[in-house]
């Protein structure tokens, strides 16, 4: 693959062939039901071909099509097995791979971006992608100072390609939602249509990696590359050796491993903004690498992909949600409901009774109820179903509560973060990383 399909009309046409595609594969299964195969086996054909059919329509498109494929796999835990399974595989395959662009087209790029001298400054390029990612992939190359460093190149003609495939994602967001049962698709779209202009920046992402980079030098547990240099659609930055990602813990880890790794990524998803003033929003496995010590030990967590990031108008999280958190804690839901209308959750004229409130979030507020909270798989599906549940009250709060703007990019990165912990089942002192990082959740 020489370039991104940059022809919208062909690009449009794979997309909208996904529910089509679902359709066709229904009535197929529908055939083979009536031909004596079980229901079983039946809806497992259907969703391993579906599932097939999604994640390389999505991968091999790159752009904003891979990218809404990344942000789903946050989120695979909380579908139940028997959905998941079939999609489970090609999840991750997403999370860390994609078609690589020739050679060619990256030294063109780099002697645009970096000038005809480049070689002077990167003296070795490894031709073979080390990652690929939704708009870039990524080289492994020496620095003219003797710097292992890696080479992220964006891919031509992503900033068209990624606007509009969101743009047709989301004209056909309704028809999607059958490949991914109960997952609502079309809020996913729009934060991401919010996020494209941000992510496509590499000087801001360099700016915001620059501050990450300092904050956590000699950090005990998380690394993060510094910066070499940024230019137009070329990053460069030192070189972080791992083998393995989260994604690899995710499937074969020890409950060592689950548990050592899954502290560190919740310490950094909720410190970092008290220490940087910005929340790493992009929280799927492939941008957390594995770093063992020496004697092969779980070790340091690495942080890669600072593309997209909230820079927090305070330089931290709202105290507000601190509190509302520590409130619930309290079991106080008489006085959470006053303190949710006051910062918006609740609109003027909704009424919601505190028996619903509790109903809905008291198992959410679980893990910061008690000294250390068992993540899983298993967790997160029921949570899912409760309030996916039309008859439940937790069901009836759920639809009279209201997500005010400021805490949509917050809400939908910790979400994913739990979805991620949740993959992991990892056991963590969850309440202790609450009272060490949000503002307010301390009295």
């Amino acid at each position: 693959m020489s370039d991104l399909p940059r022809k919208t009309v062909a690009r449009t046409a794979r997309l909208a062939a996904l529910p089509l595609g679902y359709a066709g594969r229904t009535a197929w299964g529908l055939g083979k039901r009536i031909g004596g195969a079980s229901a079983e086996s039946v809806l497992s054909d259907v969703q391993q071909r579906t599932a097939e059919q999604l994640f390389r329509t999505l991968g091999e498109l790159k752009g904003g099509a891979m990218k809404f494929g990344q942000a789903m796999s946050i989120f695979e835990a909380a579908l139940p097995d028997e959905l998941a399974a079939p999609y489970r595989e090609q999840l991750t395959k997403l999370q860390d791979s994609a078609p690589p662009m020739p050679t060619i087209t990256v030294r063109q790029i780099l002697a645009r971006e970096l000038g005809a001298d480049w070689k002077d400054r990167l003296v070795e390029l490894d031709p073979v992608p080390a990652a690929a990612a939704s708009i870039g992939q990524v080289h492994k190359g020496r620095w003219h100072d003797g710097r292992q460093v890696a080479v992220k190149v964006q891919y031509p003609g992503a900033a068209e390609a990624l606007t509009a495939d969101l743009r047709q994602l989301a004209r056909v967001a309704r028809g999607l939602g059958p490949l991914v049962p109960g997952m609502d698709i079309k809020p996913l779209i729009a934060e991401l249509q919010v996020r494209t202009v941000e992510e496509l920046d590499y000087q801001l992402e360099a700016e915001a990696q620059r501050v990450f980079a300092a904050e956590y030098r000699d950090d005990p547990d998380v690394f993060i590359p510094d910066v070499v240099a940024a230019a137009g659609t070329v990053l460069v930055t030192e070189w972080m050796e791992s083998s393995d990602s989260l994604a690899h813990v995710i499937r074969e880890g020890t409950q060592e491993e689950r548990d050592h790794y899954g502290y560190r990524f919740l310490r950094f998803m909720f410190g970092a903004p008290s220490r940087t003033g910005m929340l790493h929003a992009d929280p799927h496995p492939g941008n957390f690498r594995l770093l063992p010590n020496a004697d092969g030990s779980p070790g340091r967590l690495g942080v890669l992909d600072f593309g997209a990031v909230a820079r927090l108008p305070d330089r931290e999280l709202p105290r507000s949600l601190g509190a509302l958190i520590r409130i619930a804690t309290m079991e106080d839901y008489e006085q959470l409901v006053t303190a949710l209308r006051d910062e918006g959750f609740i609109r003027e004229r909704i009424k919601i009774d505190a028996d619903q409130l509790r109903s809905y979030l008291g198992p959410f507020i679980e893990p910061a109820s008690v000294e250390e909270f068992q993540f899983s798989r298993e967790w997160m599906q029921e949570q899912f179903k409760r309030i996916n549940d039309p008859r439940s009250d937790a069901y009836a709060a759920m639809l009279r509560l209201n997500l005010p703007p400021a805490y949509l990019l917050i809400h939908r990165t910790f979400s994913g973060g739990i979805g991620v912990l949740s993959q992991l089942e990892a056991r963590v002192p969850f309440r202790a990383v609450l009272e060490e990082s949000f503002p307010g959740f301390v009295g």
